[in-house]
């Protein structure tokens, strides 16, 4: 059984989705099927991931993890600042869709809260850190909570598709949002990298049933350079999250292509729920 947060090790199975900004060709998995429990048929799964190439759109994503002070925040605090973060796409330009949450199981890991925030263009992501509401919210109702934030931002793409760009509809209503954090070895190949990605992207573009939505890329923050790449992964469900992580095929997959060319990894998740519709 999975936990309910993870924070894994080297040797451990965190995994990855679309090539992350390799040069090689892009493996996009989106998928709007109606999801009705987490049994499914390979079979399916196969018709589906097998149609027509679709038109996408590039995306800028931004990855915040948060290391609360337990001792300090309280269960109100704790739901104000989620809402104060999550709310704050309300009144800031250049926010396309966000989600934050707990994560469970805090013995796993430092990591306590995660939130995931989607930008049309770089140019709205460098706003988005300089926005006096955002370093208001950040500074009255974040970090005298928190001992320790850790930033990722990388570009990926999405169907061209309002309902996927701004991750809108029934689907996204619900669900298990896991983020991975991973830091290729210095001695390990761009083909290395490659091979390894575009292995697990063949495996997860073949899943629809589980996985709603996929991004990831190379991280090009240049003031949190800890990890090399990021991973951002709607599952339909927890159950879904832990038939993927669980299976075989991810497991042989990142012990033969992944562990040996990587120094570390982070993986972690958290529920979705809408935290807050009033502007706080």
């Amino acid at each position: 059984m999975i936990h309910q947060a993870l924070a894994l090790p080297r040797l451990a199975h965190p995994f990855l989705t679309r090539g992350f900004g390799s040069n090689g060709g892009v493996f996009l998995h989106q998928s709007r099927t109606k999801h009705q429990g987490v049994a499914f048929s390979a079979a399916d799964d196969d018709r589906i991931a097998s149609s027509n190439s679709i038109q996408t759109r590039k995306v800028v994503e931004h990855v915040c993890l948060l290391k609360a002070k337990q001792s300090l925040l309280s269960e109100e605090k704790e739901k104000d600042m989620l809402d104060y973060l999550y709310t704050s796409q309300y009144q800031m330009r250049g926010i396309v869709a966000i989600s934050v949450g707990s994560i469970g199981d805090k013995s796993s890991g430092d990591f306590t809260h995660a939130l995931f925030v989607r930008f049309q263009r770089k140019e709205d992501l460098e706003m988005f850190y300089e926005n006096p509401l955002f370093l208001k919210v950040l500074n009255e109702h974040v970090t005298p909570f928190c001992h320790g934030l850790t930033n990722v931002d990388y570009e990926s793409e999405v169907e061209d598709d309002i309902l996927s760009i701004f991750r809108k509809g029934e689907e996204y209503n619900y669900g298990e949002e896991f983020v991975l954090l991973v830091t290729f070895a210095k001695n390990a190949s761009e083909k290395n990298i490659k091979d390894a990605t575009d292995s697990f992207a063949q495996l997860t573009s073949s899943l629809p049933s589980l996985i709603v939505q996929s991004t990831q890329g190379s991280n090009f923050n240049k003031s949190s350079e800890e990890f090399t790449h990021a991973a951002v992964v709607r599952f339909r469900s927890f159950d879904a999250m832990e038939i993927f992580v669980e299976g075989r095929e991810y497991k042989d997959m990142w012990r033969s292509q992944f562990e040996p060319f990587i120094e570390k990894s982070v993986a972690l998740h958290f529920s979705v729920d809408p935290v807050g519709t009033d502007v706080m």
